[in-house]
């Protein structure tokens, strides 16, 4: 096992490009188009897939808004609607609220919201699921995809990151896979980080984005768990705010390519 303090998530690069997040070069000045178009080609697409509306946001809304900005193509996809998530409403006006909470999120992240169609609560795991989530990400085609660490106490997080896993293995590992947590201790379980985000420049940002998800009592979620989260993997990673993840190491089959 990797040493967990090891910050090879964000580190320099050299030259114009300043910084890399996930292998992922972030460019030095954002808001200069013109060095931006002189690094169209380092222009990667990020894909995060959560199991409900709120879960990338909260699990790495700093790490997706620090890519947007940098002018990558980042996709935060949602296997539910969250239509269990909200008491006294009906799946259906539950899952309209929460999908219009994502999509505002999605705005001040930078990400581009899409839904890929299973129910929360009732996720499902089998052939026709499997050959779903392989198809969106063929269509989307990635260079790094982000999604739920199979370990976890609820049953939708576990599905998800099954039918990714699936997907990325049927696709040859011919993106990388990293794993992100959601609300330590409670539902993610053993997860030890292998790479940090210091999002730092971002954090009000990120919040601004969690706190769209009014219908899911976010302030007491953040309190609870995501601020102790993000000022506990700071200290790992020396710095006040950092975001965790676990990278699959695993790479494509020579016999394969």
């Amino acid at each position: 096992m990797k040493n967990i303090s090891r910050r090879n998530m964000l580190k320099k690069t050299g030259g114009s490009l300043g910084m890399a997040v996930l292998g992922v070069p972030i460019i030095a000045s954002v808001n200069n188009q013109e060095k931006q178009k002189r690094h169209t080609s380092e222009i990667k697409k990020i894909l995060v897939i959560g199991a409900h509306p709120d879960d990338a946001e909260t699990a790495c809304g700093g790490t997706i808004t620090l890519l947007s900005k940098a002018g990558h193509n980042v996709v935060s996809a949602y296997l539910t609607r969250g239509e269990a998530g909200i008491k006294g409403k009906t799946h259906d006006q539950a899952g309209k609220i929460r999908t219009k909470e994502a999509i505002n999120a999605c705005k001040i992240m930078g990400a581009r919201p899409e839904f890929i169609g299973q129910i929360d609560g009732n996720t499902e795991v089998n052939i026709q699921r499997y050959n779903e989530m392989f198809e969106f990400i063929q269509k989307e085609n990635p260079d790094i995809v982000i999604t739920h660490w199979p370990i976890d106490g609820h049953r939708d997080h576990r599905a998800c990151s099954i039918l990714v896993y699936d997907a990325w293995k049927r696709m040859n590992r011919n993106f990388d896979l990293y794993y992100f947590e959601i609300d330590a201790g409670d539902q993610t379980q053993q997860f030890a980080p292998s790479d940090f985000v210091d999002i730092g420049s971002v954090i009000e940002e990120k919040h601004k984005a969690c706190r769209c998800h009014i219908s899911q009592g976010m302030e007491r979620v953040l309190n609870k768990f995501h601020f102790i989260m993000e000022k506990f993997h700071g200290i790992q990673n020396q710095c006040t705010y950092a975001e965790a993840f676990i990278r699959h190491q695993q790479v494509q089959s020579e016999l394969m390519k």
